[in-house]
């Protein structure tokens, strides 16, 4: 198993692995992501800041970083801090503990590049999935009102977030 950056050819899996996401929060969380514009994830890749997870030569998990998110962090966000997002793993491979993975990944990434902070949201009110995050390392912060800002995705409008950070 390797992290290494995504490319402009993984474009199609990328959106699959999106696609079946959204498929799963549908089922088990009362907000789900509302499509991603190509042009967001373009730039994100030919920006490094979109990865992916490999084993056996197969991509089976992919999330993004940031290193600002003012809209969902507000105050916080001038600590130096990465954000992780848009974490998706193929449905054949769930449950692989993909997300742990990452967190050990960012702790040795976040570092080498002045972070002193991991953080990431999730759409509030799935305690099965905040429970996991903690599980991960993650402390639980709470819950925020996420707003209209138009540089939001779309899930994230007049919604609410649970936020979670690791501090290192």
């Amino acid at each position: 198993m390797k992290i290494i950056n995504s490319t402009i050819e993984d474009i199609d899996i990328i959106f699959s692995l999106y696609n079946a996401g959204t498929l799963l929060q549908k089922k088990v969380a009362q907000k789900h992501w509302l499509g991603f514009d190509s042009t967001l994830i373009e730039n994100e890749i030919h920006e490094n800041r979109l990865w992916k997870i490999v084993a056996d030569n197969q991509i089976v998990c992919v999330f993004s970083i940031a290193f600002e998110d003012p809209f969902i962090w507000k105050e916080k966000d001038k600590d130096p801090a990465i954000y992780i997002h848009r974490i998706a793993t193929h449905p054949d491979f769930r449950g692989n503990g993909y997300v742990k993975k990452i967190v050990d990944w960012a702790k040795i990434y976040a570092p080498a590049h002045g972070k002193k902070f991991i953080r990431m949201d999730t759409g509030s009110g799935n305690d099965k999935l905040n429970n996991y995050y903690v599980s991960c390392g993650f402390n639980y912060l709470g819950i925020i009102a996420t707003g209209d800002a138009p540089e939001l995705p779309a899930h994230y409008k007049g919604g609410t977030s649970s936020l979670f950070e690791i501090q290192l």
